[in-house]
Order: structure tokens, then sequence, then C-alpha cells
């Protein structure tokens, strides 16, 4: 059992919920944090040899130890039929059943919705895949790949260079979508006691994210340009070099808003000049009004202007880095962070701070419960819950069953 504690006591409205995840990766495994974190006993069924996320370097490296916290570990071959049988006990004793696999991997095992319902028609089964059922549903799919076929990537570079955004965004609210479905399924099956499938798709999440440039061209007739290259509704809305190289974020999106800037930088001429009085007179010479402001910026400190902004209550952003993050004094103050011990690789058994679920619930953080598990951890403990003996569980061990 984990040796974690948590420092208060917020609310686990799942606290009871039984799920069984087969997911890897990021998508399915987000889906499961959700349910974890707000007090579902999480089941994480791996390969045999682990989840391959374990073992990925570099960028992939965060992936389970954020994704995968407030879980319990057991390690099952499917490729072998006590393995299978194992895996078909605990489904039978869960509410909900989350899947990340290529379309027609769980039917193999007689771990799909079709066969699971028929045996416990109150299961919520959760499948993430890269597209709904379809003309694409065969496709192997990437958040990289939806974002480069689903307009996220030409609307984040620049002009003729397609760029991802800088995070895992379509498997991370994927997984939301899917967290979000299970929970209506619960309140249904409240009501009619019946379980249902809900699926989850990285290409519908992509393209639910372009809506709003889709009906920008339903309302305009013009085609949305990239994010770098957009027409910028207000002209002072931009990324600053001033003083040592430091870059800053400055805007000010109403004509009050620039006569307060131009009044705590000292900018009276700007101020008073009739011709820059509105927005869209200002956005009109923005490109001229930029080089500007940004030749008067920059022998300015970003801690200076930093400070100014947020007297005037202005919106100012310093650009930083992820490992910046671990210092920001609000997420600090208001427990944004929780220690958890990282599970695998060169620093396992180390603490570190990862990030909380962005909400709060009666004003308190969902923190963690459960550190992030090592590889079935939880396998004795389950097992014996579904009715296992000592003798059974060893049977099972000597034959690479379960691990």
């Amino acid at each position: 059992m984990q040796d974690n504690k948590p420092t208060s006591n917020p609310p686990q409205p799942l606290a009871g919920l039984r799920v069984v995840e087969f997911t890897h990766m990021v998508m399915g495994p987000t889906c499961g944090m959700v349910l974890a974190d707000m007090g579902a006993e999480v089941i994480k069924v791996e390969p045999i040899d682990g989840d391959r996320t374990r073992r990925l370097l570099g960028a992939g490296s965060g992936f389970f130890p954020l994704f995968n916290r407030n879980k319990k570990s057991i390690g099952i071959d499917l490729h072998d039929a006590a393995g299978v049988e194992v895996a078909r006990k605990l489904c039978a004793s869960a509410d909900v059943v989350a899947e990340n696999f290529k379309p027609g991997t769980m039917a193999k095992y007689g771990l799909d919705y079709a066969t699971l319902s028929a045996a416990n028609p109150r299961v919520i089964y959760v499948s993430h895949k890269g597209f709904l059922p379809g003309p694409y549903d065969h496709r192997t799919a990437l958040d990289e790949v939806v974002q480069m076929m689903g307009g996220l990537a030409y609307m984040t570079g620049r002009p003729g260079d397609p760029l991802r955004a800088g995070t895992s965004v379509n498997d991370i609210m994927g997984g939301l979508f899917g967290a979000i479905g299970a929970l209506g399924a619960l309140i249904q099956r409240g009501i009619s006691g019946k379980g249902m499938e809900v699926q989850s798709a990285l290409y519908e999440n992509n393209v639910f994210l372009m809506g709003q440039h889709m009906l920008q061209y339903a309302m305009t007739g013009k085609h949305p340009a990239p994010m770098p290259a957009r027409d910028n509704p207000w002209a002072v809305y931009d990324v600053f070099t001033v003083k040592g190289g430091e870059q800053i974020f400055l805007a000010a999106v109403s004509d009050a808003q620039w006569q307060t800037f131009c009044t705590v930088l000292g900018f009276d001429d700007l101020k008073g000049d009739a011709a820059l009085a509105t927005n869209n007179q200002r956005v009109g010479v923005r490109p001229a009004l930029l080089k500007d402001l940004a030749e008067r910026l920059a022998t300015r400190s970003a801690a200076e202007l930093s400070s100014l902004m947020e007297k005037a209550g202005l919106p100012f952003a310093p650009i930083r880095k992820p490992e910046d993050l671990f210092d920001d004094e609000h997420l600090l103050a208001t427990g944004g962070l929780a220690d958890v011990r990282l599970p695998d690789g060169p620093k396992a058994g180390q603490t570190v701070k990862t990030t909380l679920f962005p909400i709060t619930m009666q004003g308190q953080r969902l923190g963690v419960r459960l550190h992030p598990p090592t590889l079935g951890e939880h396998t004795q403990e389950l097992l014996a819950g579904l009715g296992y003996s000592a003798g059974d569980i060893e049977n099972l061990r000597q034959q690479a069953a379960v691990s």
C-alpha cells in the first residue's frame, strides 16, 4: 500500500466507483486520472512487462508519472487464457471500463462492450480512439496526425509552416471528453439502471477545437489566417523583446486600457495622439505602432514592466518555460502542485512536484492519494479481492499470467 497521505480531505464524489482501464500513452490514462482524482478506485491493467509508457524517453518521459497517479496497477498477460479470465473477472466487478486500443483489439479477448455488457448490463464502457466510426476509423492516429489533418497545426504555425501545439492537446482533451461522457453515463445509469458505451476520438476532438475558426469562415467568407498572421482585432496584443533579451506579452484591448497603458509607461505623446484614439484606428497602423512600441520598450526590464502592468490592472505575461512553473508563487501558494514519487526510470523513488487537476471542489484541490504505481504493485490485493487464494495467485505468477 502507498504511504502518501493527503494534506487535506477534499471531496471524493466518485468514491466507491470502480474503474478498470486498459490504457496506455496519454488519452486513455487521462480519462482514468480524472476519475481517480475525483475519488474512484481506478485499476490500471498493464501488460506483463509493464505499460511501455514507463520506458519512454525525452518528451514522453513525463507521461506515466503525470497521468497515472491515484491508480492501482496489476500486470496481466492477455495472451494467456488464465490472464484473460482474470481481466474478465476484474471487468465484471467494474462500474466503468476504459480502453484506448485499435478497433477490434479488445474484442479479440472478449473484453469489448458487447461481450462485457452481456454479463454486466450496468457497465459503462469508454473507448478512446483515433476516429469515431466512419471512413477514417481504420487509420492509425496520433496527436500530431490529427493536428495536421484537422487544421490545428495550420492555425498554430506561421503561413506555410504548419506546427503542432506545444503539448499533447488532443490526447489530453480526448481523455477529458471520455471522462465527461462517463460521468453523463453514470447519471443516466442512476435513472435507467443500464450502462452504455461512450466513445471519444482524437480527430473529432481536434475538429471541435477548430469549430470557432470554421464558424469564423462561415460568418465572414474569409479564410482564417494562421494565428501568427491573423487579422488581430487589437493593436497592442503581442510579445516584446525587452532589456537583456527577455520577452514579455503585453496587451491593451480597449480604449480605456490604451489610455492606462500610455499613462503608466509615460507615453504621453501617444496618449494624446488623436490618430490613435480608438482601437480600430490603432489596428489600422498596427505594424508601425508595434515597431515604435518595441523600440520604446527595449530598455525596460520584464520585471519592471510586469510590476507596472499588474498595478495598473493591464494584461501581461512574462514568457516562461515549463521548468519555471515549479517555482510559480501562485501555484505554490494555492496548492496547485503536489508531491508524487516516481515509479520508474533512473530517478525511481524520488519525489517530485506534479500538476493537479485544475478545479476546486468545496474550495479544495483534488490531491494525490496514491503515487503513480510500480508495475503490479496491487496485483496481490486485487486478486485476493476477486476471490483468488494465495496459492491461486502464486500459480498465476508462476505461469506468468500476472505480474
